[in-house]
């Protein structure tokens, strides 16, 4: 739909003041559309959407997904980013968490089937488990432990993406799934417990860098404004493909050598504090994007070092913000500004 504003839908963001969720919301309202965005807050940030209050198309609602979800919201798009995304977080309730993913996928499902919107899973790569495939293509099936500490999060997303796929076959919703593997940029929780956001504190705040194992698994870092092109890509993609698409950045580097160049970057002369690796943490994470490029002609396009000299500067930022008599030193931000532009 457009109106004379020139917007052209109106987009339900569910997990909107999350990390992911509060950039897809800039995102989409540079974009011209209106955008509701739905969150709990147990783990999205209000300062994450505070900027975006005043905006005329923006509108907050506070709600949890696992709460049916009234039909006088008349979406014409819904993206599914409703559920604790860090091991810190989704293990600290693990029921809650599963809930979030079952019952707030078909609660927003419910929604887009009244209001006729087509509907997008944020899945994840955590379906593939500790994956004996590398990279992971959309194909493989996965290798992972039901009743480990990390199946709330991952069996969550699994059967999340089942009903995706049943609602899309029995009831005609227009259903997308994006299976997003690591993720990073502005709008991360300093204590989310995840790798980059970790280390890069821990760097400015002058304490040892914490790397769980040995170092050597492998992760692959996808700066979060490429992750948020892939997801609109896939939400505006035809009929035909409704997934599962892989979206993510096939650049794979050990743990070790990300906290070398975190190290690098801020300039920090902090030492390695190694610690045992947590139960069923992945050796291994890299994706198969040959879907993504063909079909969506989509990959990424901000390297590893520039991705992360953004997110020092974010960071570096907050952390002023919060302690201006004792920032960090040996940082310059290049100014980073949380706006639309």
């Amino acid at each position: 739909m457009s109106d004379a504003d020139g917007f052209h839908e109106c987009v339900l963001v569910a997990g909107g003041a999350g990390f992911i969720g509060a950039s897809l919301c800039r995102r989409l309202l540079r974009d011209g559309h209106a955008v509701i965005c739905m969150d709990n807050f147990l783990t999205g940030d209000r300062e994450n959407v505070a900027q975006l209050l005043g905006h005329p198309r923006f509108t907050l609602i506070g709600h949890d997904v696992i709460e049916p979800i009234g039909f006088g919201l008349r979406p014409t798009q819904i993206y599914n980013l409703a559920c604790p995304a860090s091991p810190r977080h989704y293990q600290a309730d693990p029921i809650h968490t599963l809930r979030s993913c079952v019952d707030g996928a078909y609660n927003l499902l419910e929604l887009a089937r009244h209001s006729g919107a087509r509907i997008l899973q944020a899945s994840t790569s955590e379906v593939y488990g500790d994956p004996s495939v590398n990279p992971q293509p959309e194909a493989y099936r996965g290798n992972v432990n039901m009743v480990g500490p990390r199946s709330c999060y991952d069996e969550g997303k699994r059967c999340a993406e089942t009903l995706f796929a049943d609602y899309g076959k029995c009831r005609q919703v227009k259903v997308k799934i994006a299976r997003i593997f690591n993720t990073y940029g502005p709008y991360m929780s300093q204590q989310d417990g995840r790798l980059v956001s970790n280390l890069i504190v821990q760097a400015l705040t002058d304490r040892n860098l914490t790397i769980y194992g040995d170092g050597s698994q492998t992760r692959s870092l996808c700066y979060v404004d490429d992750l948020v092109d892939g997801l609109i890509r896939l939400m505006g993609s035809g009929d035909e493909l409704d997934g599962p698409v892989n979206l993510g950045n096939p650049d794979e580097a050990t743990v070790l050598d990300i906290a070398k160049a975190v190290r690098r970057l801020t300039g920090t002369r902090a030492s390695f504090e190694f610690r045992p690796l947590p139960v069923d943490d992945p050796l291994q994470r890299c994706p198969d994007i040959t879907r993504a490029r063909t079909l969506l002609g989509w990959q990424p396009r901000i390297d590893r070092d520039a991705g992360l000299r953004r997110t020092v500067e974010y960071f570096a930022e907050r952390l002023r913000r919060a302690r201006p008599s004792s920032a960090p030193s040996g940082i310059a931000p290049a100014g980073y500004k949380a706006s639309l532009g």
